[in-house]
Parts: C-alpha cells; sequence; structure tokens
C-alpha cells in the first residue's frame, strides 16, 4: 500500500484540512507529523504556494520532499504585488533590491540552469523583464547588464566564495 501523495500548499500554512488531509487521510501515516514537517521545511516560503511530495510506506513512515515555487511567485512574494504589469516595457508594478533578488537567485538555485549565483540572478531578473518589475529603480535589462559589466560583484557572490 505504500504510494506518493503531490500536493500544492501554501509555505509554512499547512493544516490537515484540504487538499492535504483528504488526501493522507486513508493512508497509514500521522497526519499531524506530516503537517508539522511539511510546515517546519516551508516556512522560508510563509503563504508561497509550494508543490510537496510525501511518499510514506505501509508502517506508517514517511519522506517529504519540498520543491520551490515557481519563480514569478517568488518575486511578487518578495516584491508584495499580486499580479504583474499588463505592459511590463512601459508600466512597472514593484521595485526590488538587489539583495532580494539575491535571495530569490538563493531559493531558486537548485532549479535553475545557472551554475554560478550571478547567473541565476540574472534569470531572475529576466522574469522581472516580463512581470514588470524594475531593479533598485533601473529596468531589469540595464541591472543585467551592469551584472556583465561586474558592477554587482560585491553583492552577488555565492556564500561558499564569502
Amino acid at each position: 500500500m505504500a504510494g506518493t501523495i503531490e500536493v500544492l500548499v501554501a509555505g509554512g500554512q499547512v493544516d490537515p484540512g484540504p487538499p492535504l488531509g483528504p488526501e493522507l487521510g486513508p493512508t497509514p501515516v500521522d497526519v499531524q507529523a506530516v503537517v508539522q514537517e511539511i510546515n517546519d521545511q516551508t516556512e522560508a516560503f510563509d503563504g508561497t504556494e509550494v508543490p510537496v511530495t510525501v511518499e510514506y510506506e505501509d508502517d506508517g513512515a514517511f519522506t517529504i520532499d519540498v520543491g520551490v515555487p515557481p519563480t514569478a511567485a517568488l518575486i511578487k512574494d518578495e516584491a508584495g504585488f499580486e499580479t504583474g504589469s499588463g505592459e511590463p516595457q512601459e508600466n512597472f508594478v514593484a521595485d526590488l533590491s538587489i539583495e532580494q533578488v539575491k535571495t530569490i537567485a538563493e531559493q531558486k538555485h537548485p532549479d535553475l540552469l545557472a551554475y554560478e549565483l550571478k547567473q541565476a540572478a540574472k534569470e531572475i531578473i529576466g522574469t522581472c523583464v516580463t512581470l514588470g518589475v524594475t531593479i533598485e529603480g533601473d529596468d531589469p535589462r540595464e541591472v543585467a547588464a551592469k551584472i556583465d559589466d561586474g558592477e554587482y560583484d560585491g553583492a552577488l557572490v555565492d556564500a561558499a566564495e564569502a
């Protein structure tokens, strides 16, 4: 009877109700223990939709794998807006600091193609272009060029390099 359950939950705010509770109810796992473990592992994504996979065994043992929310969701959460701009080249809906971009890049880095934090930040900035989000008041494309020119090397250092 071992199985897998995949759900999308609000980070750090899971409870035994839907969508998780009805899925876990017929399984041999301790629902409260699963809920607590998911909340512990997703608290950094407070309220943001996070993909979670729960694998369970017949004896009630379980493992939890927490995915990373979509880049756009992380940007919206960090910048505090609901919807991107309908005209992202002209109307900007929010502004992020380079530190906020770095935070999002660090959260998303395992799912990105980039090897280095600077490249991961540029991927995040690419999403900012499509959402209509500026970086420190500048057009995100200009910020990407500044990253290439080394202007943000001090701010975008991998923790391993620091």
